[in-house]
């Protein structure tokens, strides 16, 4: 069996829905990430200029590395029913950690490719320098919409993205051919705060999902009344996309399955709890990372925006 189709066959039977090979030629965005770091639309997030010359030039990442080996992972689940005056939490964080759940099973995937002969092996599943979503385009996963988010023929977006990469040399896919986002603007037109500045570029200081998790304190004012009930992320731009209206399918894995943890409907869920009930409850999960204090913060301001006048 030649080695791409084991690491394929591998793939899927650990539940990945797509697998790709891609070299890991420089980057040819190199310039529209040092234009966007220059425009400061990272915010907060310095690690991303440290992280800058690796992110153009991905060989670099790992010595010896030659090809990177991209699977996606669906997490979709259907929204439930709403509640009155409940608040939002992002799909993906309803349930276990990707990072966590996806990571274990790359490491899996990279045990096959150190069995079909590599020696530098490294998984990465959003963390580290990684292009994910260029060298996914460029493995043939699917197209870059105008809502950076990479998009999957009959599948949509809701996916997370995973590399593996390798010394190994494996026959790279043909990169995805055509763009199929055309004249539709509708996640340019839904984002809450106008936070793309132009189709396919983000400016992440604006956007729900840094101001409910990466950002510090509390959201700059003349967007804190924009927050529209978002609690944890925002999958605003991803709902409205017709590729995932039609064809987003709910994952099949209990650990990204919603906890209904929660109580949405409840502003003093995070209040009452104490640090020790927080790390029991959700240290497993994507709420770690603003932590008890930060969910506070962001229920607070969802359930209570400041008035815009």
């Amino acid at each position: 069996m030649r080695v791409e189709v084991r690491i394929r066959a591998a793939a899927e039977e650990l539940g990945f829905l797509a697998c790709g090979f891609a070299d890991l030629a420089p980057s040819r965005r190199g310039d529209a990430l040092d234009r966007w770091l220059a425009n400061g639309y990272g915010g907060t997030m310095r690690y991303l200029h440290r992280q800058a010359a690796k992110r153009k030039r991905p060989a670099d990442i790992l010595p010896g590395a030659r090809t990177a080996v991209m699977v996606l992972d669906n997490y979709y689940a259907p929204d439930p029913d709403p509640s009155a005056g409940a608040v939002r939490i992002a799909k993906y964080a309803r349930g276990q950690d990707y990072h966590r759940d996806c990571g274990e099973r790359l490491e899996r995937l990279a045990a096959v490719i150190r069995e079909s002969g590599a020696t530098a092996v490294r998984a990465f599943v959003d963390a580290g320098p990684v292009p994910e979503r260029e060298l996914a385009h460029r493995a043939g996963l699917g197209w870059i919409g105008k809502n950076t988010m990479l998009i999957r023929p009959g599948v949509g977006s809701f996916f997370f993205i995973g590399a593996v990469l390798t010394d190994l040399v494996l026959t790279s896919d043909p990169p995805f051919p055509t763009d199929h986002c055309g004249t539709c603007t509708r996640c340019l037109d839904a984002c809450p705060t106008g936070a793309f500045p132009e189709p396919g570029v983000l400016d992440a200081t604006k956007c729900l999902s840094y101001l409910t998790i990466e950002h510090r304190g509390p959201p700059p004012e003349q967007l804190a009344p924009r927050l529209a009930g978002w609690a944890f992320g925002c999958d605003i731009c991803n709902d409205v996309c017709p590729w995932n209206q039609r064809f987003a399918a709910p994952t099949t894995n209990p650990a990204y399955r919603d906890r209904s943890a929660i109580d949405l409907t409840d502003p003093d869920f995070f209040e009452r709890m104490s640090e020790a009930e927080f790390q029991r409850q959700f240290a497993d999960t994507p709420l770690e990372r603003p932590g008890l204090a930060g969910m506070r913060r962001n229920f607070r301001f969802a359930f209570s925006p400041p008035d815009p006048t």
